[in-house]
């Protein structure tokens, strides 16, 4: 028989020290009643802390729910299915499980407690790149939730600097006037743009700024190092090559890649290089744009190559170049704003002709400093220049730091 005291007093030790302040932007979104959800993204963006936050505030000193993480030891040595059967037999009706992609065949474990029990399972996995890999078909189970890292809105709001509203991609291009205006007279925004783009990105940043780079560094590893080899056919002794793409990427110019000049750069065959860039990007640690809606695939040819934010960018080199990290911002902000739309194809953000990049399928962009005139995208159709350095735009030109309220 299971003793699920133990599990309930170090739940009651973790909800304690849970504040339900500053709450993630997909708190709101999730259908917190559907019957099984998995929330994946990037290890340190906030996951427990959702879970956590929901069942404080949803089951506080409420028997029929249990949290637990499979990385315990204790599941080591019990079948997961096991555990949450006999939970059920106690009457247990919700059961949060942290950290599912430590649990080998863990997809087999949930697809069987689904199936063979009526438990609300709401589960988490921080490595992406594992919970593409599952073993057994759950997209009729599971609703499939991505959390991102944190916005420039949602860094304002948990650094208790301001409080404003998310607003979709439209109204930003047919109100930012009225918008920048309005945050302009409430905060300085270039002030606070320039530190989120340094140390913004994931919600630790409060625990301890000094110790920023050093944690961002252990989750890069923890991803390359632990989740790669764990979950793929890459071995320990590729992890260096794999370390200098992402040094080469954080350092250069926005680069479109010769597939073949980025392999030999990195001593590696086409093939192996184009296998790395899509793991690389399951990891969140690359965005990948393309000139067409393409699938998610290893063998297409990535058009634009991008680390997934500027913090990492700015904690592996000191010299990151400015305009990439630009177009860095902005690609992260819009495809984050965008993870949980359905669609049947992305067309979200494409490569256009003319300028740096096509916004669903309507908006062409052109990103620059201050500065930047319209002679790249004159002659085209409902376009953008997306300009840093600026507070508040005026016609066709609309801050970048602006397209940090998006989510």
């Amino acid at each position: 028989m299971i003793d699920f005291t133990r599990f309930f007093e170090e739940q009651q030790r973790l909800l304690n020290n849970i504040n339900l302040t500053h709450k993630r932007y997909l708190y709101e979104q999730i259908n917190w009643s559907t019957r099984c959800m998995l929330i994946v993204g990037q290890r340190g963006v906030g996951k427990t802390t959702l879970m956590l936050q929901h069942l404080r505030q949803t089951y506080i000193n409420n028997p029929k729910a249990l949290y637990i993480s499979v990385d315990n030891p204790y599941f080591e040595n019990i079948s997961l299915y096991e555990f949450a059967i006999e939970f059920e037999k106690f009457g247990g009706e919700v059961l949060y499980v942290d950290e599912i992609h430590k649990y080998k065949k863990w997809s087999t474990h949930i697809k069987s407690i689904y199936d063979s029990s009526s438990l609300k399972l709401i589960i988490s996995g921080s490595s992406m790149i594992q919970i593409h890999t599952q073993e057994a078909d759950l997209s009729r189970r599971v609703m499939l939730y991505r959390l991102a890292n944190l916005s420039f809105r949602e860094y304002l709001k948990f650094k208790d600097i301001a409080d404003f509203s998310a607003y979709s991609i439209d109204e930003l291009f047919e109100k930012h006037i009225n918008i920048a205006s309005h945050i302009a007279q409430n905060i300085k925004p270039l002030e606070h743009f320039k530190e989120y783009l340094i140390y913004g990105c994931y919600p630790f940043m409060l625990e301890n700024s000094e110790n920023y780079n050093h944690q961002l560094i252990g989750i890069i590893n923890q991803i390359l190092e632990v989740d790669m080899p764990y979950s793929t056919n890459i071995k320990h002794s590729q992890i260096d090559k794999i370390k200098k793409l992402i040094y080469l990427l954080s350092t250069s110019v926005p680069l479109k890649p010769n597939i073949s000049k980025l392999a030999s750069a990195i001593e590696v065959s086409r093939p192996t290089l184009m296998e790395y860039i899509y793991y690389l990007e399951l990891g969140s640690l690359l965005n990948c744009v393309n000139q067409k809606a393409r699938g998610y695939g290893m063998l297409n040819k990535p058009d634009k190559l991008y680390l997934y934010n500027t913090n990492l960018m700015n904690t592996i080199s000191q010299n990151a170049d400015k305009g990439t990290q630009r177009e860095t911002f902005f690609l992260n902000q819009i495809k984050s704003s965008l993870y949980n739309k359905s669609q049947l194809i992305d067309e979200n953000v494409l490569l256009p002709t003319q300028g740096d990049f096509k916004i669903l399928n309507r908006y062409t962009i052109e990103i620059g400093g201050k500065n930047k005139s319209f002679k790249q995208i004159k002659d085209t159709k409902n376009a953008f220049v997306v300009a840093d350095d600026i507070e508040v735009g005026f016609g066709n030109k609309i801050p970048l730091w602006l397209f940090g309220m998006l989510y």
